[in-house]
């Protein structure tokens, strides 16, 4: 976004060119504080005031961070109603229901760790009402200490790494030019630099899709390890792999293969049935650590959240088969990959820069900067595809900014944009019919 473009738009109202700026007789709250929305949040407030809704069926909603939920070809068959008990009508256990707790900790056993000394037990799980639930429990769990978090990454870290004051939240570039690449080195340095005592991360990277997988993963954890940082790994797209090392080793990357003592190594790992099961609606997900952490982290969620819905817990407990869980990764890697080869091949086809293919997610991560002028940048690409009924999310939403400390400089990330895949291929191609003709009328103005 240039010197002269509105205030950046991950605070409500945005841009005057999108919001419209508040009534001069609108109350205030002086107890309450403007408090901004996510990117997705924010592209889909703003779509809904020229008609968007769920059921619109004339929208591509490229903005989404959500699978398609259909039933694929060679998946599992799709859950479409459970029965409740009325030992179902109780609250469930805060750190969650323990037959759940007992499957996840098996699935991860039986998956990743066979032939490994130290397994997960059920009380090195905890249970939570979503992802965010589930980062927001660690968070209030952490300490007085220095927290790294990378750039670009996630936009919902943002607010969630400025609400509690105990923690100092530290910046850490990832560069383009780099293909976002960090490696275990890389590490070392800015937690022994830095003094971080915990580095937060999405894993395959949101919206970069770049992975920290194999042989790096295993040095970044024996870089944690050595220095007692502990790791937050959000592994909600671990599924969604594209690397063919990777695919080739079973195509889920996660740290729990390369952790050595379940109770002792400094690896958190958050993930749940959103993404990885295509089951968002559930708001079912996990928090998976050495004992001594998901004993703070269910004491948080004791005065956070209160914990899950146990009918949907005792549910889920039922999609967690190894057999079950690997159908449902194969048919997702033969039909997301098909997707993501038609979204990257058509972006890159009507002028847009892609820094690095993703190599995990639903996600392709690409520069606008060589569109023409009116269109050029994250912002104006984002505020045109709307005309079209096509939905995306600017790249600095993703510039983590925590507090807003960098004095609202201008993101590294304004020429960037998010589209996602996640929707049905009908949905792509006609999204991509239509970014085609957006650029045409550019390029005739």
């Amino acid at each position: 976004m240039s010197t002269t473009s509105p205030p950046s738009p991950r605070v409500i109202p945005g841009p005057s060119a999108i919001a419209p700026a508040a009534a001069a007789d609108a109350p205030s709250f002086s107890a309450f504080r403007d408090v901004p929305k996510t990117g997705v949040i924010f592209v889909t407030t703003e779509a809904n005031k020229r008609g968007f809704s769920n059921s619109a069926e004339d929208w591509c909603n490229l903005g989404q961070g959500m699978p398609e939920a259909e039933a694929l070809p060679g998946a599992p068959p799709r859950v479409n109603h459970i029965d409740i008990g009325p030992g179902d009508q109780e609250y469930a256990p805060v750190a969650g229901l323990w037959e759940l707790r007992e499957a996840i900790a098996g699935l991860y056993n039986q998956l990743f760790r066979r032939g490994m000394g130290s397994k997960y037990s059920a009380e090195n799980v905890a249970v939570s009402g979503g992802g965010r639930t589930a980062l927001t429990r660690v968070a209030a769990a952490l300490g007085e200490i220095n927290l790294g978090h990378f750039l670009p990454d996630y936009t919902a870290y943002e607010e969630l790494l400025d609400v509690f004051r105990l923690f100092s939240p530290i910046p850490i570039l990832l560069e383009g030019e780099r293909s976002y690449s960090f490696s275990a080195d890389d590490l070392r340095r800015e937690v022994e630099g830095r003094g971080l005592a915990a580095v937060l991360l999405s894993n395959p990277g949101n919206p970069t899709g770049k992975v920290v997988g194999g042989e790096d993963l295993a040095g970044w954890i024996g870089v944690a390890r050595d220095l007692d940082c502990t790791l937050i790994l959000d592994e909600f797209y671990s599924h969604y792999i594209w690397r063919p090392d990777l695919l080739a080793q079973g195509g889920i990357s996660t740290a729990a293969r390369f952790v050595e003592d379940v109770d002792r190594d400094p690896v958190v790992i958050l993930d749940g049935l959103t993404k990885n099961w295509r089951y968002p609606g559930w708001r079912t997900t996990w928090t998976v650590a050495p004992k001594k952490i998901i004993e703070s982290v269910a004491s948080a969620g004791s005065f956070l959240d209160g914990g899950g819905s146990r009918p949907l817990q005792r549910a889920a407990a039922k999609l967690l088969t190894p057999e079950s869980t690997l159908a449902e990764t194969a048919a997702i890697h033969a039909e997301f990959g098909k997707k993501r080869a038609r979204m990257l091949n058509g972006l890159r086809d009507v002028g847009f820069h892609v820094d690095v293919p993703p190599e995990g997610t639903f996600y392709v991560w690409a520069s606008a900067q060589h569109l023409p002028p009116s269109i050029n940048d994250g912002m104006k690409f984002f505020r045109a595809a709307l005309e079209k009924k096509v939905i995306t999310v600017p790249g600095d939403f993703f510039d983590v900014d925590p507090g807003k400390r960098r004095g609202g400089r201008t993101s590294r990330f304004r020429r960037h944009l998010r589209f996602s895949f996640g929707p049905t291929m009908a949905k792509v191609d006609l999204a991509l019919s239509r970014i085609k003709e957006l650029i045409d009328d550019a390029s005739r103005a």
